[in-house]
């Protein structure tokens, strides 16, 4: 009987044992699987945090998604802007009047259709050039008397390399189709240099340039021109001075 006791207590003790290292490793077992699932929700808790500038693109695409959508009514005044456009790059800016005249219509000149060398069928210095001005005005050619030389300026309003004309060797200068062709390829100015007045300004259609020429050079020509305004009555001083002159 003792000896049964004995062994019974002997079994409960180890069981005991047993039971409490099972407890501790059941435990310790448990622990760390907290501990994991603590850091876990640590690593999840800080990976949702937004990144540095997201707030600002969120807000961004917001604000283009609340943007006004422009209606027909600012789409409209585009297209009038276009066709208006359009509309004043169909306007000729040269007419012919057909009477050996050109008419520009956005500078208000009127230019001769032919230049001297369709009358003279060789070049001309500066002084033959005012000659050749003066005769036309003494003839009242095409109906006017207020015949000139024109200015580097208005030389620059005829020339445009998208357009085709051709001159008396058969080369091509850029001026309008409507001009008489077989003409010269530059055009004497009545632009004098300053503080040195054997010089005038020729410009040339071929490459659209200026340049001071002497005014005894006999292998360039004149293209003469008129202001189309009311302006019968004007006179520039320039005109005045070179009416008469002494070579």
């Amino acid at each position: 009987m003792v000896d049964a006791l004995r062994e019974a207590l002997e079994d409960a003790n180890e069981f005991s044992a047993v039971t409490s290292e099972f407890s501790i490793f059941a435990f310790d077992a448990l622990r760390r699987s907290l501990q994991s699932v603590g850091s876990t929700k640590l690593l999840l808790t800080s990976n949702s945090q937004p990144e540095e500038g997201a707030e600002d693109v969120l807000d961004q695409e917001n604000e283009e998604l609340n943007t006004e959508w422009l209606g027909e009514e600012e789409w409209g005044d585009e297209k009038d802007e276009d066709e208006d456009k359009i509309i004043e790059e169909d306007v000729p800016t040269f007419i012919d009047n057909g009477d050996g005249t050109i008419s520009d219509t956005r500078n208000n000149l009127m230019w001769a259709k032919s230049d001297s060398y369709a009358e003279f069928k060789y070049g001309i210095n500066w002084f033959e050039a005012q000659d050749y001005c003066e005769s036309l005005n003494e003839k009242e050619f095409a109906g006017f008397d207020d015949w000139r030389l024109c200015s580097t300026e208005e030389a620059k309003s005829m020339f445009s390399f998208i357009k085709s004309n051709t001159d008396k060797d058969g080369a091509e200068i850029h001026v309008d189709e409507l001009f008489a062709d077989g003409g010269g390829h530059n055009t004497w100015t009545y632009v004098e240099k300053p503080d040195y007045h054997q010089y005038a300004e020729l410009f040339s259609y071929v490459t659209g340039n200026e340049m001071w020429q002497h005014k005894d050079n006999e292998y360039s020509h004149v293209r003469l021109v008129r202001d189309a305004g009311d302006s019968e009555d004007y006179e520039p001083e320039w005109r005045k001075d070179t009416k008469k002159f002494e070579r």
